[in-house]
Protein backbone atom coordinates (compact mmCIF):
# COMPACT_ATOMS: atom_id res chain seq x y z
CA UNK A 1 0.00 0.00 0.00
CA UNK A 2 1.44 3.48 -0.92
CA UNK A 3 1.49 5.84 1.57
CA UNK A 4 1.11 9.68 0.41
CA UNK A 5 1.70 12.84 1.90
CA UNK A 6 -0.84 15.47 1.21
CA UNK A 7 0.20 19.26 1.60
CA UNK A 8 -2.77 21.85 2.31
CA UNK A 9 -2.60 25.44 1.87
CA UNK A 10 -5.13 26.36 4.19
CA UNK A 11 -9.00 26.27 4.11
CA UNK A 12 -11.03 28.07 1.24
CA UNK A 13 -10.43 28.65 -2.47
CA UNK A 14 -9.98 32.19 -2.32
CA UNK A 15 -7.47 32.23 0.75
CA UNK A 16 -6.55 28.48 0.96
CA UNK A 17 -7.00 24.45 -0.25
CA UNK A 18 -9.62 24.22 -2.37
CA UNK A 19 -12.01 22.29 0.19
CA UNK A 20 -13.97 19.96 -3.02
CA UNK A 21 -10.25 19.14 -4.64
CA UNK A 22 -8.60 18.27 -0.75
CA UNK A 23 -11.54 15.80 -0.03
CA UNK A 24 -11.69 14.40 -3.77
CA UNK A 25 -8.09 14.23 -3.40
CA UNK A 26 -8.25 12.07 -0.03
CA UNK A 27 -11.33 10.30 -1.37
CA UNK A 28 -9.56 9.43 -4.79
CA UNK A 29 -6.91 7.92 -2.84
CA UNK A 30 -8.51 6.08 -0.23
CA UNK A 31 -10.37 4.74 -3.54
CA UNK A 32 -6.97 3.50 -4.83
CA UNK A 33 -5.66 1.36 -1.98
CA UNK A 34 -3.46 4.16 -0.84
CA UNK A 35 -3.17 5.97 3.05
CA UNK A 36 -2.32 9.26 3.63
CA UNK A 37 -1.25 11.80 6.02
CA UNK A 38 -1.97 15.22 5.68
CA UNK A 39 0.52 18.29 6.42
CA UNK A 40 0.10 21.90 5.85
CA UNK A 41 3.02 25.19 6.42
CA UNK A 42 2.88 26.40 10.47
CA UNK A 43 2.49 30.01 8.98
CA UNK A 44 0.17 33.19 8.67
CA UNK A 45 -1.71 33.20 5.60
CA UNK A 46 -1.37 35.92 2.94
CA UNK A 47 -4.66 37.10 3.60
CA UNK A 48 -8.28 35.85 5.07
CA UNK A 49 -11.17 36.66 1.99
CA UNK A 50 -14.82 36.69 2.65
CA UNK A 51 -16.04 33.68 1.03
CA UNK A 52 -19.32 34.84 0.43
CA UNK A 53 -17.96 38.72 -0.78
CA UNK A 54 -15.25 37.59 -2.82
CA UNK A 55 -13.65 40.77 -0.60
CA UNK A 56 -10.58 40.66 1.56
CA UNK A 57 -11.07 40.82 6.01
CA UNK A 58 -9.30 43.62 6.88
CA UNK A 59 -7.33 43.34 10.40
CA UNK A 60 -8.07 39.39 10.77
CA UNK A 61 -5.22 37.19 10.44
CA UNK A 62 -5.44 33.00 10.12
CA UNK A 63 -2.69 30.34 10.78
CA UNK A 64 -2.09 27.77 7.24
CA UNK A 65 -1.94 24.89 9.27
CA UNK A 66 -5.02 25.60 11.74
CA UNK A 67 -7.30 26.22 9.36
CA UNK A 68 -6.09 23.59 7.09
CA UNK A 69 -7.13 21.33 9.99
CA UNK A 70 -10.75 22.45 9.21
CA UNK A 71 -10.32 19.77 6.07
CA UNK A 72 -8.30 16.82 7.89
CA UNK A 73 -10.83 16.68 10.79
CA UNK A 74 -7.71 17.61 13.59
CA UNK A 75 -5.48 14.90 11.41
CA UNK A 76 -2.64 17.06 10.46
CA UNK A 77 1.06 17.60 10.91
CA UNK A 78 3.42 20.96 10.35
CA UNK A 79 4.78 20.80 6.95
CA UNK A 80 8.36 20.51 8.94
CA UNK A 81 7.33 17.02 10.50
CA UNK A 82 7.13 15.89 6.68
CA UNK A 83 10.11 13.53 6.32
CA UNK A 84 10.24 12.56 2.84
CA UNK A 85 11.35 9.04 3.78
CA UNK A 86 8.41 8.10 5.22
CA UNK A 87 6.54 8.09 2.23
CA UNK A 88 6.15 6.79 -1.54
CA UNK A 89 4.58 10.21 -3.46
CA UNK A 90 3.09 13.86 -2.67
CA UNK A 91 0.05 15.39 -3.97
CA UNK A 92 -1.06 19.12 -3.46
CA UNK A 93 -4.41 19.92 -4.20
CA UNK A 94 -5.24 23.69 -5.38
CA UNK A 95 -6.99 26.38 -4.66
CA UNK A 96 -5.72 30.21 -4.44
CA UNK A 97 -3.86 29.18 -0.96
CA UNK A 98 -1.32 27.30 -3.30
CA UNK A 99 -0.72 30.39 -4.72
CA UNK A 100 -0.61 32.35 -1.72
CA UNK A 101 0.87 30.50 1.13
CA UNK A 102 3.01 27.82 -0.60
CA UNK A 103 3.91 30.38 -3.17
CA UNK A 104 3.50 33.74 -4.48
CA UNK A 105 2.76 33.55 -8.13
CA UNK A 106 -1.02 35.17 -7.04
CA UNK A 107 1.11 38.42 -6.41
CA UNK A 108 4.19 38.06 -8.24
CA UNK A 109 3.36 35.74 -10.99
CA UNK A 110 6.26 34.50 -13.20
CA UNK A 111 8.42 36.08 -10.82
CA UNK A 112 7.13 34.23 -8.07
CA UNK A 113 9.55 32.21 -5.15
CA UNK A 114 8.16 28.76 -3.30
CA UNK A 115 7.85 29.34 0.33
CA UNK A 116 11.06 27.67 1.56
CA UNK A 117 9.65 24.89 3.96
CA UNK A 118 7.16 23.62 0.76
CA UNK A 119 10.19 24.18 -1.49
CA UNK A 120 12.53 21.35 0.48
CA UNK A 121 9.95 19.24 0.69
CA UNK A 122 9.08 19.11 -2.77
CA UNK A 123 12.56 18.90 -4.19
CA UNK A 124 13.16 15.98 -1.10
CA UNK A 125 10.76 13.92 -2.98
CA UNK A 126 12.00 14.54 -6.87
CA UNK A 127 15.38 14.05 -5.56
CA UNK A 128 14.51 10.51 -4.01
CA UNK A 129 12.73 10.14 -7.35
CA UNK A 130 9.23 9.86 -6.11
CA UNK A 131 6.43 10.94 -7.97
CA UNK A 132 4.23 14.54 -7.18
CA UNK A 133 0.95 15.43 -8.05
CA UNK A 134 0.00 19.14 -8.16
CA UNK A 135 -3.64 20.11 -8.54
CA UNK A 136 -5.46 22.98 -10.15
CA UNK A 137 -2.79 25.91 -10.08
CA UNK A 138 -0.56 24.36 -8.17
CA UNK A 139 1.46 23.33 -11.23
CA UNK A 140 2.33 26.72 -11.45
CA UNK A 141 5.23 25.42 -8.91
CA UNK A 142 6.49 22.27 -11.47
CA UNK A 143 9.47 23.59 -12.55
CA UNK A 144 10.58 25.09 -9.26
CA UNK A 145 10.30 21.77 -8.04
CA UNK A 146 12.01 19.75 -10.93
CA UNK A 147 13.73 22.04 -12.95
CA UNK A 148 13.27 23.59 -16.42
CA UNK A 149 11.82 21.67 -19.14
CA UNK A 150 9.00 19.94 -16.85
CA UNK A 151 5.77 19.34 -18.59
CA UNK A 152 2.50 20.34 -16.79
CA UNK A 153 -0.96 21.43 -17.54
CA UNK A 154 -2.97 24.04 -15.81
CA UNK A 155 -5.35 22.63 -18.31
CA UNK A 156 -5.79 25.63 -21.22
CA UNK A 157 -5.34 29.24 -19.48
CA UNK A 158 -3.20 31.28 -21.67
CA UNK A 159 -2.30 33.54 -19.28
CA UNK A 160 -1.38 30.97 -16.98
CA UNK A 161 0.16 28.86 -19.44
CA UNK A 162 2.67 31.62 -20.55
CA UNK A 163 3.53 32.24 -16.97
CA UNK A 164 4.57 28.45 -17.06
CA UNK A 165 6.66 28.94 -19.98
CA UNK A 166 8.24 32.13 -18.63
CA UNK A 167 9.39 29.82 -15.75
CA UNK A 168 10.70 27.36 -17.64
CA UNK A 169 8.04 24.96 -17.66
CA UNK A 170 6.56 23.29 -20.79
CA UNK A 171 2.82 23.48 -20.56
CA UNK A 172 0.18 20.84 -21.87
CA UNK A 173 -2.97 21.33 -23.07
CA UNK A 174 -5.62 19.01 -20.78
CA UNK A 175 -9.48 18.77 -19.92
CA UNK A 176 -10.35 18.66 -16.76
CA UNK A 177 -11.06 14.77 -17.04
CA UNK A 178 -7.56 14.63 -17.50
CA UNK A 179 -4.09 14.74 -16.24
CA UNK A 180 -0.64 14.93 -17.65
CA UNK A 181 2.21 12.93 -17.04
CA UNK A 182 6.06 13.87 -16.97
CA UNK A 183 7.11 10.33 -16.51
CA UNK A 184 10.80 11.21 -16.72
CA UNK A 185 9.94 14.12 -14.13
CA UNK A 186 7.49 11.85 -12.23
CA UNK A 187 5.45 14.83 -12.39
CA UNK A 188 1.34 14.43 -12.79
CA UNK A 189 -0.89 17.13 -12.76
CA UNK A 190 -4.37 17.91 -14.08
CA UNK A 191 -6.58 21.34 -13.78
CA UNK A 192 -9.48 20.62 -11.52
CA UNK A 193 -11.41 24.22 -11.00
CA UNK A 194 -9.27 25.89 -13.28
CA UNK A 195 -11.69 24.41 -15.72
CA UNK A 196 -14.34 22.61 -14.02
CA UNK A 197 -17.65 23.23 -13.46
CA UNK A 198 -19.07 20.70 -11.40
CA UNK A 199 -17.82 18.83 -8.73
CA UNK A 200 -17.97 15.95 -10.95
CA UNK A 201 -15.34 17.15 -13.36
CA UNK A 202 -13.15 17.54 -10.98
CA UNK A 203 -13.34 14.53 -9.34
CA UNK A 204 -12.95 12.82 -12.58
CA UNK A 205 -9.99 14.32 -13.37
CA UNK A 206 -7.90 13.85 -9.96
CA UNK A 207 -8.65 10.90 -9.85
CA UNK A 208 -7.04 10.44 -13.18
CA UNK A 209 -4.02 12.28 -11.32
CA UNK A 210 -4.00 10.34 -8.12
CA UNK A 211 -4.14 6.92 -10.20
CA UNK A 212 -0.66 7.78 -12.36
CA UNK A 213 0.60 9.00 -9.13
CA UNK A 214 0.05 5.81 -7.86
CA UNK A 215 1.39 3.98 -10.84
CA UNK A 216 4.90 6.01 -10.54
CA UNK A 217 5.42 4.99 -6.70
Amino acid sequence: MANVAVILAGCGVYDGAEINEAVLTLLSLEQQGASYQCFAPDREQLHVINHLTGEVVEGVTRNVLVEAARIARGNIKPLTELNVIDYDALVVPGGFGAAKNLCDFAVEGAQMSVQEDFLAVARGFQQADKPIGLICIAPVMAAAICGAGTECTIGNDADTAAAITAMGGVHLDCPVTEARVDAAKKMVTTPAYMLAGQVSEAYTGIADCVKEVLALA
